[in-house]
């Protein structure tokens, strides 16, 4: 698909005294991309709706001056982000709470302090390996081709013999990673799901073919790689439509020899989600009802609906069996 162009760029002034600032600033100029230096960014729709639209379609060049990192469980031990939102319009995705009314991009570049921080943490947990996923309030992908940080960010990982980095992304602008010296020290994993799915709900995001040609690429890279098939959805077809998706994978990595990981995360929302969801999405076909799901505490503090455990359960099983019985070198992280 065609990068990522956002409508206007707000940036903060503190971002001039950083070279990747700077850069970042000319990146933006050279797509013709509106220049605003302000501390606040200015976000001016009708509506919710239109705020909405208009927010992903706007960046702010800031500074991240976040010291102690959050856990990240299960897919690493810590997040941090180089990025936050995203330019996708995933109908489901929990970012439409977690990054407000307003969900405009934060490009953040004070990259050497964002190394300082993650050096620390490796530290402090000598001589253990600690890992790291930077995909838990963006897609760290979406938009590389301006900032060319993620590309720093795999390199530095890669000279650390007690360090590991977690890539998860549902785009195609990969070109600055395919030559960076990982040295095996960061897994890209491809967010993938079913065809229904993805034009369904996948709004301004890579096509399924277009995911999978990213993952071949980076695996004949040499990267690790692995798959998030999420959110699995209970919808007429899902059976097949899933089925079908495995073994599409593994026909297209029947000569891959290296382990390819999976994380399986069933469809889940919170209420807050759902009101906004249907104020963004009113005709959406995601079935929110209540009645159909349980309750289930999240780590965040909130209640999430989840698909009652009889349903889960089998649905984690089908998922396993396929797995299991299409690829002989496959690991299933978790099932959440």
């Amino acid at each position: 698909m065609k990068p990522f162009i956002p409508d206007k760029a707000f940036v903060d002034p503190r971002s001039l005294k950083y070279e990747d600032g700077q850069r970042i600033i000319e990146n933006l100029k050279n797509y013709q991309v509106p220049i605003f230096h302000s501390r606040k960014v200015e976000i001016e729709g009708n509506s919710k709706k239109e705020d909405y639209l208009k927010a992903k379609k706007t960046v702010y060049v800031t500074v991240n001056k976040q010291k102690k990192l959050r856990v990240c469980r299960p897919s690493a031990d810590y997040q941090f982000a180089l990025t936050s939102s995203c330019p996708g319009h995933c109908e489901y995705c929990y970012l439409q709470t977690t990054q407000g009314e307003k969900p405009y991009m934060k490009i953040y570049v004070n990259i050497d302090e964002i190394i300082d921080v993650i050096k620390e943490h490796i530290d402090k947990h000598l001589p253990d390996i600690t890992t790291f996923e930077c995909g838990s309030i963006t897609d760290p992908v979406a938009l590389e081709h301006i900032t060319h940080s993620l590309a720093r960010i795999v390199d530095f990982f890669g000279r650390q013999p007690n360090g590991r980095l977690r890539i998860i992304t549902k785009f195609d602008n990969i070109d600055t990673l395919l030559s960076a010296k990982h040295h095996k020290h960061t897994k890209f994993r491809v967010s993938l799901n079913t065809e229904y799915i993805i034009k369904t709900f996948e709004h301004r995001t890579s096509s399924l073919e277009e995911r999978i040609r990213v993952a071949k690429k980076v695996s004949q890279a040499g990267y690790p790689i692995g798959f998030i098939i999420a959110p699995i959805v209970i919808y007429e077809q899902w059976k097949e439509d899933y089925t079908d998706l495995i073994q599409q994978l593994s026909d297209l990595f029947a000569d891959y020899e290296e382990e390819i990981t999976f994380e399986l995360i069933q469809h889940r929302y919170t209420q807050t989600a759902k009101e906004l969801i249907l104020s963004r999405f009113p005709n959406t076909k995601l079935d929110l009802d209540d009645k159909k799901r349980q309750l289930k505490w999240g780590p965040y503090g909130k209640y999430k609906y989840v698909y009652p455990k009889e349903i889960s359960s089998k649905m984690k099983q089908m998922m396993y069996s396929l797995i299991e019985t299409e690829f002989k070198n496959a690991r299933i992280e978790y099932f959440t």
